[in-house]
């Protein structure tokens, strides 16, 4: 998400004139864009800021714009921390960065912009052109915010309540980054499995979202994330059985494999709904793999707890999770909770993680000796050298004089390490995607 919003601050800057620079040297406007989830991420942010202030050597001070959700957390607390930010502007707001500025160059007083208008948002951005060359695979944002309030999480402090962008305004989006060249388009949302828009007598759901979509012909490569578990509905669920450029790999985070820890997580869900979604995404299509987010050390979390995490990890046998200890956030629920020592989490953690390595090596050396199809993204340094992903997710690297970005390519797995698999070129499919 934050990616996505880096690229849209960057595309309402040059709309009104300003250059995006590779270096700090000599620049009028310095946005840095934040994330708030964890408190390392936080902490780091004062940290950058001092090495910012150390690396620009300006006669004279650029403005410097401090966005995303720790704008939105800390506010004025930001100002009184450190006398570098000039202005604060919330993810929500900065569709009104090139307004601020322009006030902000006119008058030098420090301003703070943290509104949740995300209808205005959209529509400022719908009228957005693009700055750049798209990459072969894009993000898309149709929905912001989360009503959920999982008792470890920031997110519907930062980013509000759940929002749908409107239907027409994706679609178009969507037709834009195609003519710009993308081949794949991933949704997102803070829980975008919960998109829904109503326009008039007409509903819009994420699955009638994908097959429009799907319509576009040069799309040939649709995902999304993140995912709530308790709000993947039965279309949804069959449009993995039938629609063909939905990729077969699902992201759905479950934290933890214990119904206690889920209890005190407020995740509305229990360990046997997930295993039995995780059996009805199967059904629909026997192909699908999925990945997951785990956190460790959860205030009360004991060895059992621990070991229905591992316990679920095996059942599921995720090919990739994302994991991490507890992290308390002010304001949630969870930070009054007792926490568990640093040595227990670390321990927890490493067992985990060497379990998830584990199984998504055993994953990776499956596939060696097989064909896989392979949208490649980009090339490495290495000139001979292309690098693109399967249908699953799988970072590939293959060497080729006869391919480009875009195009479609079936490739012989030769070797893998635990993150990245290796291959020697196939064949080109018979679609042109060049």
């Amino acid at each position: 998400m934050n990616e996505y919003d880096s690229d849209k601050m960057s595309d309402l800057m040059q709309s009104v004139n300003f250059i995006r620079s590779e270096t700090l040297a000599d620049v009028d406007c310095i946005i840095f864009n934040t994330c708030h989830i964890r408190e390392k991420a936080t902490e780091k942010v004062y940290s950058d800021i001092g090495k910012i202030k150390k690396l620009n050597r300006s006669k004279k001070k650029p403005i410097f714009v401090l966005a995303g959700c720790i704008a939105q957390a800390q506010g004025e607390e930001i100002f009184r921390r450190t006398n570098y930010v000039d202005l604060i502007v919330g993810p929500q707001s900065y569709h009104r960065l090139p307004e601020l500025i322009k006030n902000f160059s006119e008058r030098r007083e420090n301003y703070s912009e943290t509104n949740f208008e995300l209808i205005e948002k959209f529509d400022t951005l719908d009228n957005l052109k693009f700055s750049r060359k798209s990459k072969i695979s894009e993000f898309l944002t149709i929905q912001e915010g989360c009503d959920k309030f999982c008792s470890f999480c920031v997110v519907p402090y930062t980013r509000g309540a759940e929002f749908s962008r409107s239907f027409s305004s994706i679609i178009n989006e969507a037709k834009k980054l195609s003519d710009n060249g993308v081949k794949e388009i991933v949704l997102l949302g803070q829980n975008v499995s919960a998109y829904k828009f109503v326009d008039g007598n007409k509903s819009y759901n994420l699955a009638k979202l994908i097959n429009e979509i799907a319509k576009i012909n040069s799309i040939h490569r649709i995902r999304f994330t993140t995912s709530h578990p308790n709000d993947m509905d039965q279309e949804l669920i069959e449009a993995f059985k039938y629609q063909k450029k939905l990729m077969p790999q699902l992201h759905l985070p479950i934290q933890s494999g214990s119904n206690k820890i889920l209890k005190f997580m407020n995740r509305k869900h229990t360990r046997e709904y997930y295993l039995d979604l995780i059996a009805k995404f199967k059904e629909a299509n026997s192909e699908i793999e999925f990945s997951s987010d785990f956190i460790i050390g959860f205030p009360g979390e004991t060895e059992e707890d621990f070991q229905c995490t591992l316990d679920i990890i095996n059942k599921v046998n995720f090919i990739n999770s994302y994991s991490f200890i507890y992290s308390q956030r002010p304001g949630t629920p969870a930070v009054d909770r007792d926490q568990i020592s640093l040595d227990i989490c670390k321990d927890r953690l490493l067992r985990l993680q060497n379990l998830l390595g584990d199984i998504q090596l055993k994953n990776s050396k499956r596939l060696i000796g097989k064909k896989t199809q392979i949208l490649i993204e980009n090339k490495t340094k290495n000139p001979d050298q292309f690098f693109g992903r399967s249908k699953f997710m799988h970072p590939t690297f293959f060497n080729s004089q006869n391919c480009n970005p875009g195009d479609l390519v079936d490739i012989e797995i030769s070797s893998c390490n635990s993150k990245n698999l290796f291959g020697v070129l196939h064949k080109k499919t018979e679609e042109a995607f060049a």
